[in-house]
This record gives structure tokens, C-alpha cells and sequence, in this order.
């Protein structure tokens, strides 16, 4: 015992003598291509499997856990997911970058979103519908426009952002700018920017507290989605074993409190006024799924479904991230054995390959923007070089205190490009 009390000393000592330097620090991450496109098809089959395992659950339990009998048992074919909207509505956004380029404009982005032809509900359609009326973004998500501008929107579509920026948060905090602004102001925004930035880390990282804690750097830690995702992290450590005596914490101050509901869109409702669409708890839910999950596909699907509200995004993005993680091949046949590679999204160019192909080259573009570079060895093989990044969140802001409009408006011949109207 007392040799191993010396060898302890004399570590300790020579950690102290000899800190590590920021020059010692690795300043890039390498990622070979191949793997990165397993990786990103792994994240969009997770998003797929998610939503369709919760999907049949949503807005069914509100202020009350999902009963485990009532959950979908999963068939190969519950993959094939086409008519989401957490889902197709990324297809519009990745096809705006494939077209104007990673440096796309959010008035730009904002055209394109208002000609989309598919449902929308809540902050999306209130976004497309000012956006079509001729208010450009980032007024079409101001809370002074937009009643819905804390829920869950860009939160559910914001996936794209960090699958085709494989470590690169800042990217995905960037993309946040340009397009969680269509919809969202505050939290509603930051979730979107949270979902990006652990899709960015699961590239590189497989613990799902690492996972978790690299999204909550890429948001304003004054902000009280910050706060959230900090309790469930701290609550989860109390109940490492127990996923209901956290989802009650969670139930009692996000759903219960009024100070954490300053601008939910069901405000107006009698109390308890279950229903929530608010960004805050729903991302309390897929970091439960992500957590709770402890790295296993259906497990993490289960617990985000049963937390309830809005039961079959919430999985969707924790699958998703998960699912980047592990990387498509060492999936379990069930999730790819039956994958339609032939039907489009919903009112979108993109079959599932399609989209594929998309990501692949936004994600060189975005390296290579990012200061990165790709390798390219005589055998062909190429490799992402990726500088290493720290977090840049976007300034903070509420939608309770949401500071002045920005008096955006298209103009005539912006509006000219948009054809689709609100009749």
C-alpha cells in the first residue's frame, strides 16, 4: 500500500510540475470519409426509426408518462418514414445550401422555406405564413410576429446542421442563425443549435454525457435552456438508475412552473394546461432518451418516447444522434434491412440516397470552410482534416424579453420569387 501511495504522490507532482500546455492540445481530428458517410447515413436512419416508433404516441400523453405496453413494437418496415415533418422539412434547408452554397442567406433560405408544400404546424407554419405574407426572417420567428417562437420547431430539423458538420459546432450554430431564425427567437432557437452541436461531437465521441455536454456549450449557459439541459444532466447523476424520478423533477419545474413558461404557445389554457410544445422540455426528453439510453438503440427510443409531448421528434433526434455515433454498419439489421431507397420525402427532390449525396458534399464544403482540409492518399482514400473548434453560441436573448424587431421585410423583387401563398 505504501508503494502505491508513493506512485500517487509522484504523479501527482509531476502533474503539477508539468501542465498540460495549450500547445500540447490537438488542434485538429481526422475522420476518414468513408467513415463520415457511415456515420451521417446512421444518423438519418436514427431519425427515421425514431420517429416512427413514437410517432403513434404524440401529444397523447401530456403531463404523464407513456405506459411501456403502449409503445409500437418495432417491424423493419416502421423505418420507412417519408411524411414527417421533422424530417422533411431539413430537405428544403439542405436544398437551399446545395443551391446557393454553405454561405446561403437566411432572407434566401426564407424564400425557399415559404415555397414548401408540405403540412406544417405550430412555429413553422406561423414562420412560412409571415415569410409568405413578406416578412423576412429573423422577424418571421420574433416573438412579436411569431406566437409559437419558443416551441420545439427548429429544435426537431435542426439534425442537418451537425451532419454535415462533423466536429465543427460553430458551423452548426451558424446554420442556426440562418435558419432557426425562419421560426424561432431564444430558446426555441438554442434547441436547434443544441441538436446540431451533438450530432457535430457523435462523429468523434460515443458517451452520451460527453455527447450531451458538447451541445450545452454551443448555447448561451445564461439561457434557461441551458439551465434545462444542466438539470437533467445533474438529475440523472441523482437517479443513474431511475429515468421516472428525473422525467418527475423535470415535470415539476418545466412543466408546472409558469417562470419556465413564460411564452409557451398553450399560455392561455386553464391549468395545468398540459400540453407543451415548448423547445425546453421537449430537449429535456431526448437528452433523458440519450442518457437513460446508455448507448443502446431501442432503450434510448423507448425512454425519450415514453417522457410524452411531442413523443416522436423527441426520438428522432436522440436516435439520430445516437445512431451518428455508432454508424450505420453496426447497426442492427432491423433499422436497414427494409430501408425504401426509392420513395421521396414528402414534397421534396430527395430520396433517401439523395439525400445522402447532399450531405456528403455540404460536409467537404463545410470543413474545408471551417479551415479544414480533405486528404486525399494514393490509394484513393480520402480523409476529413478537421480543426479542432470552440463553441461560439449566439448572443442571448427570450421571447419574453425579446428586444426590438428588425423591421425585415423582402423585398419587391424577393417577393416576386415567392410563389406559393397562404390561401
Amino acid at each position: 500500500m505504501r508503494l502505491f501511495f508513493s506512485i500517487g504522490l509522484t504523479l501527482a507532482a509531476f502533474a503539477l510540475a508539468s501542465p498540460l500546455r495549450a500547445d500540447d492540445e490537438p488542434k485538429e481530428r481526422r475522420l476518414s470519409r468513408e467513415e463520415y458517410r457511415d456515420k451521417m447515413k446512421g444518423g438519418w436512419i436514427g431519425q427515421m426509426a425514431g420517429v416512427g416508433i413514437g410517432g403513434p404516441t404524440e401529444f397523447r400523453w401530456q403531463g404523464a408518462i407513456v405506459p411501456a405496453d403502449k409503445v409500437p413494437a418495432w417491424t423493419p418496415e416502421t423505418i420507412n418514414q417519408f411524411d414527417q415533418d421533422d424530417i422533411y422539412v431539413e430537405m428544403t434547408f439542405l436544398r437551399t445550401l446545395q443551391k446557393h452554397g454553405l454561405d446561403a442567406t437566411t432572407r434566401q433560405a426564407g424564400i425557399d422555406f415559404a415555397n414548401s408544400k408540405y403540412p406544417l404546424w405550430h412555429a413553422n407554419a406561423a414562420g412560412r405564413k409571415r415569410l409568405r405574407e413578406g416578412i423576412a426572417p429573423p422577424d418571421s420567428g420574433h416573438p412579436a410576429f411569431n406566437d409559437h417562437a419558443d416551441d420545439i420547431d427548429y429544435q426537431i430539423e435542426a439534425d442537418f446542421s451537425g451532419l454535415i458538420a462533423p466536429g465543427l459546432p460553430n458551423t452548426a450554430i451558424r446554420l442556426g442563425e440562418t435558419f432557426g431564425r425562419l421560426m424561432n427567437h431564444g430558446d426555441g432557437l438554442y434547441g436547434g443549435q443544441l441538436v446540431g452541436a451533438m450530432y457535430a461531437e457523435a462523429f468523434f465521441e460515443t458517451d452520451p454525457e460527453t455527447i450531451v455536454r458538447a451541445g450545452l456549450a454551443a448555447i448561451p449557459k445564461e439561457s434557461q435552456y441551458a439551465e434545462c439541459i444542466a438539470d437533467v444532466i445533474a438529475w440523472h447523476k441523482e437517479h443513474p438508475d431511475d429515468w421516472e424520478a428525473a422525467w418527475n423533477k423535470i415535470e415539476a419545474k418545466y412543466q408546472k412552473d409558469p417562470a419556465y413558461r413564460r411564452f409557451s404557445c398553450s399560455k392561455n389554457e386553464k391549468e395545468p394546461y398540459k400540453f407543451n410544445i415548448d423547445a425546453k422540455i421537449n430537449g429535456a426528453y431526448i437528452v433523458m432518451g440519450l442518457l437513460y439510453g446508455e448507448g443502446d438503440p431501442e432503450k434510448t427510443i423507448v425512454v425519450s418516447t415514453r417522457c410524452g409531448q411531442d413523443s416522436d421528434c423527441n426520438p428522432s433526434n436522440a436516435a439520430g444522434i445516437l445512431f451518428t455515433a455508432i454508424g450505420a454498419a453496426k447497426l442492427p439489421a432491423k433499422y436497414t434491412g427494409a430501408l425504401d431507397e426509392k420513395t421521396k420525402f414528402n414534397s421534396t427532390e430527395y430520396a433517401f440516397p439523395d439525400v445522402l449525396a447532399v450531405c456528403d458534399d455540404l460536409a467537404a464544403q463545410a470543413v474545408v470552410k471551417a479551415g479544414g482540409r480533405v486528404e486525399k492518399s494514393a490509394d484513393g482514400t480520402e480523409t476529413f482534416v478537421i480543426p479542432v473548434q470552440t463553441p461560439r453560441p449566439s448572443a442571448l436573448e427570450s421571447c419574453w424579453e425579446p428586444g426590438p424587431k428588425a423591421d425585415s421585410r423582402f423585398t419587391a423583387e424577393e417577393k416576386a420569387q415567392i410563389r406559393e401563398t397562404n390561401k
